[in-house]
């Protein structure tokens, strides 16, 4: 349960859906977002207490102070889903991200990305880091996966943390949470009518899972989820989330059943048609990630109001 009176601010730039921040709040920060999408605005202040200001970032923009500075700007130029024009994207978000940091210098600043990024694009991320550093912060690069803090799906991400010494990245839980749990007991209400596959789509998966020998693509119930992206829950294609009924036929998932997939309560809705739903559960920061992020931030900040900031 959020904090009456966050004593921390935090400022969330390309919000989104508003996933990152709800980990925060639950974790007694107080947010506010920025976000360009209509629909992400609107589901964002829908359900948050804070508020997020349906604006667009550009160069000299008058960003508002905070204690904390987090981000996870388009994935796309960086993700293996994607086509991977990284910097030459006109998607990357990294310029606005160093450009909130310089201007309000928070206490500690979090940027949360897809593996990709350290990988073809391993030159512009170190020189990122770098930049980072420069405005005088300690930087710690990890990779974690969503699944071991709880979340009902497997989702590797990097999580860069600029600091004054003394931060520690939370550690996992010991425990996973599998798909077949997270969707127990859908309320009806929530239930859709089903959207099936075709026939012609049935025969398309077959032949592309036999031709790339892959493990079939079908939610397996056992075990936590693979990835959820935009493309992969609005899209129809071979590697499209999908349920296999009991009769053999194959169903999209319900928009409720992404939401829990990625960690969303059933309280938290969702603006806009199905489609828009899903791509915006697709690109969220998980809450349960983000809770546990926020609770290691808030313990950084407690303890750093009392000590000196170490310089390296």
């Amino acid at each position: 349960m959020p904090a009456n009176n966050p004593k921390y601010t935090v400022l969330d730039i390309y919000a989104g859906a508003g996933g990152l921040s709800l980990g925060l709040e639950a974790a007694g920060f107080s947010v506010t977002g920025i976000e360009r999408n209509a629909d992400c605005c609107s589901t964002y202040n829908t359900n948050l207490r804070g508020e997020c200001m349906h604006d667009t970032i550009t160069p000299g923009y008058d960003f508002p102070n905070a204690d904390v500075v987090v981000g996870g700007p388009p994935c796309q130029p960086f993700s293996v889903h994607g086509k991977q024009l990284g910097v030459q994207d006109c998607r990357n978000g990294i310029p606005s991200y160093m450009a909130a940091i310089r201007m309000i210098k928070p206490k500690i600043c979090i940027f949360e990305n897809v593996r990709g990024i350290l990988y073809r694009n391993k030159e512009y991320f170190e020189s990122f880091i770098e930049m980072i550093r420069s405005e005088g912060y300690c930087t710690d690069v990890s990779i974690v996966n969503c699944a071991d803090y709880g979340v009902p799906q497997s989702r590797q991400r990097v999580i860069l943390v600029g600091h004054h010494g003394g931060y520690r990245q939370p550690t996992g839980l010991n425990m996973q949470v599998t798909a077949g749990e997270a969707l127990r007991n859908i309320p009806k209400s929530e239930q859709e009518e089903p959207v099936y596959l075709t026939t012609s789509m049935d025969k398309y998966i077959a032949i592309y899972e036999k031709a790339s020998k892959c493990r079939p693509r079908d939610l397996d119930m056992a075990r936590p989820a693979r990835t959820l992206t935009c493309r992969n829950l609005a899209g129809r294609s071979s590697d499209m989330h999908r349920i296999k009924m009991k009769d053999g036929r194959r169903r999209m998932l319900y928009v409720r059943e992404a939401a829990r997939l990625q960690g969303f309560p059933d309280w938290y809705t969702f603006s806009g048609s199905r489609n828009n739903a899903l791509t915006q559960i697709g690109n969220a920061v998980p809450p349960f990630l983000s809770l546990h992020i926020g609770r290691q931030i808030m313990m950084y900040l407690e303890a750093y109001q009392y000590a000196t900031p170490i310089q390296k």
